[in-house]
C-alpha cells in the first residue's frame, strides 16, 4: 500500500512538471556545456560555487516570467507591447534575433561535431543537417502536448552528467570547500569565465519562452481557466525543480571537467566535442560516451526552446497567430520563423562564423539585454494594474534586484573585457 502511495505521489509530481523543467534543462545547452567545461578545465573546482549563487537568481526571474504569463494570458513580448513604448519592444527584437540565431548555430554545430565523434565514419556537417531537419519536422508536425512530453522525457538524458564524475576518483573535502567557499581571481580570464557562466545561466531567451509557454500550457489544463494560489504554487514548484535540475547539471559538468581535465593539464576547451574527446583517455570510454550523448540530448531540448522563444517574440510583436498547439496552416508565420531560425543557425557553419565566435557574440548580446529585461520584468511583476494581487513578494523582489545588480555588473565587465588590452 505504501509503495502504491509513493508511486502515485511520484506520478502526480511528474505530471506537475512541465515548462519549468524544460526551461531549466534547455539552459544547459551544448553552448552552455562548452562554457562550464572551459571553467572546469581552466580553473579546476574554483567555479563550483557559482551554481549555488546562480540558482536562486535564475529561479526568481523565471518564476516572475511564468507568473506574468498565467496572470496576463500574454507572453512577455505581448505584455511589453501592451504596456510599454514600442521602441523598447523593437530594441529587444533587434538584440534577440541575432543572439538566438547564433546560439542555435553554435548548438547545431556542437551536436554535429559530437555526432561525428560517436560515429567517425559520418561527417559532422551531415549530423548538423540531420538534427536540424529532424527538429524542424518534429516541431511543425507534432502537436504541443506531444512536443512537451518528448522534451520532458529528454530531460532524463541529462541525468548522465550526474553519473560521469563518479566514474573518476574524487576528493570530497576539496569539492565541499570549492562549493561553499567562493574563489575569485581578479584577472581578465577568470572574470570572463564568471561573466560567461552568468550569461549562460541567466539568458533572456528563457524569459520569453517561460512566459509564452505558460500561456500555452494553461490552455491545455483541464478546468483551470481561473488563476488561483494553487496554480501559482504548482508553477513555482515546476520552475524551482527545473532551475535546481539545471544548476545540478552545471555543477556536475564543472566537477567532471574540473577534476578530470584540470588535473591532467588540459586547460583549454573551446567546444563541447573537445571536452568529450579529452575525457576519453582520462576517464574511460563510458564517461566519454555518456558526456557526448548528453550533449546531443541537451541540444534536442534547447533548440526547440531557442527557436520557439524567437517565434513567440516575433508573433506577439506583429500580432500573428501563434502557438505550438496550432497546426502549420493555422500559424504559418509562427512556424516560418522557427524554420528560418533553424536554417540560419545551420548556415552559420558554412559562412565562416566559428561556433566559438558565435558564442562570444551571443554572450555579448545576452549580457547587454539581460539587465534591461530583468528591470522590465521586475517593473511588470510589481505593477498592480497588470498583476493584481499576484505582485511580487519581498523575497522574490530581493532576489530579482540582486539578479539585476549582478547582471548589470556582468554586462559592464563583459563590455570592458572585449575592449581591454
Amino acid at each position: 500500500m505504501t509503495h502504491i502511495k509513493k508511486t502515485n505521489r511520484l506520478s502526480k509530481f511528474w505530471k506537475l512538471l512541465g515548462p519549468g523543467l524544460v526551461t531549466g534543462a534547455s539552459d544547459d545547452d551544448p553552448s552552455g556545456i562548452a562554457t562550464y567545461s572551459q571553467a572546469g578545465a581552466a580553473y579546476g573546482l574554483s567555479t563550483l560555487w557559482t551554481s549555488i549563487i546562480a540558482f536562486p537568481l535564475m529561479a526568481a526571474i523565471q518564476q516572475m516570467c511564468a507568473k506574468i504569463g498565467i496572470v496576463t494570458s500574454l507572453g512577455l513580448t505581448g505584455t511589453l507591447k501592451k504596456h510599454y513604448p514600442r521602441p523598447v519592444l523593437y530594441l529587444m527584437l533587434l538584440f534577440s534575433f541575432p543572439a538566438i540565431v547564433m546560439n542555435i548555430g553554435a548548438d547545431i554545430a556542437g551536436m554535429g561535431a559530437v555526432g561525428n565523434l560517436l560515429f567517425p565514419a559520418v561527417d559532422a556537417s551531415f549530423f548538423s543537417v540531420f538534427f536540424t531537419l529532424l527538429l524542424l519536422g518534429l516541431i511543425i508536425y507534432l502537436p504541443y502536448l506531444r512536443i512537451a512530453a518528448i522534451l520532458k522525457y529528454l530531460c532524463i538524458v541529462m541525468l548522465v552528467y550526474f553519473v560521469v564524475p563518479f566514474l573518476y576518483k574524487q576528493d570530497l573535502g576539496a569539492i565541499l570547500k570549492a562549493t561553499f567557499i567562493p574563489t575569485i581571481r581578479f584577472n581578465k580570464n577568470f572574470i570572463a569565465i564568471l561573466v560567461g557562466i552568468l550569461g549562460t545561466t541567466i539568458s533572456p531567451y528563457l524569459f520569453f519562452w517561460q512566459a509564452s509557454v505558460e500561456v500555452e500550457e494553461t490552455k491545455n489544463r483541464e478546468a483551470r481557466l481561473i488563476v488561483d494560489k494553487k496554480l501559482i504554487d504548482e508553477i513555482k514548484t515546476d520552475v524551482d525543480f527545473g532551475m535546481t535540475f539545471s544548476g545540478l547539471v552545471m555543477y556536475f559538468i564543472i566537477l567532471t571537467t574540473g577534476t578530470v581535465l584540470f588535473k591532467a593539464g588540459v586547460h583549454q576547451i573551446d567546444t563541447v566535442e573537445q571536452a568529450a574527446l579529452a575525457l576519453k583517455p582520462l576517464a574511460g570510454n563510458l564517461a566519454y560516451l555518456l558526456f557526448a550523448a548528453g550533449v546531443i540530448g541537451t541540444g534536442l531540448i534547447a533548440i526547440p526552446v531557442l527557436s520557439g522563444s524567437l517565434s513567440y517574440i516575433f508573433s506577439e510583436t506583429f500580432g500573428w497567430e501563434e502557438g505550438l498547439d496550432k497546426k502549420f496552416h493555422e500559424a504559418k508565420g509562427f512556424y516560418i520563423i522557427i524554420a528560418i531560425s533553424l536554417l540560419l543557425g545551420l548556415s552559420l557553419n558554412y559562412v565562416g562564423i566559428s561556433p566559438v565566435k558565435a558564442l562570444i557574440y551571443t554572450a555579448i548580446l545576452y549580457g547587454l539585454t539581460a539587465p534591461v529585461l530583468i528591470a522590465i520584468i521586475l517593473h511588470i511583476s510589481n505593477n498592480k494594474k497588470i498583476m493584481g494581487e499576484y505582485v511580487n513578494g519581498r523575497t522574490t523582489n530581493i532576489l530579482g534586484f540582486a539578479a539585476l545588480i549582478i547582471m548589470s555588473i556582468a554586462a559592464g565587465l563583459l563590455v570592458y573585457l572585449q575592449f581591454a588590452d
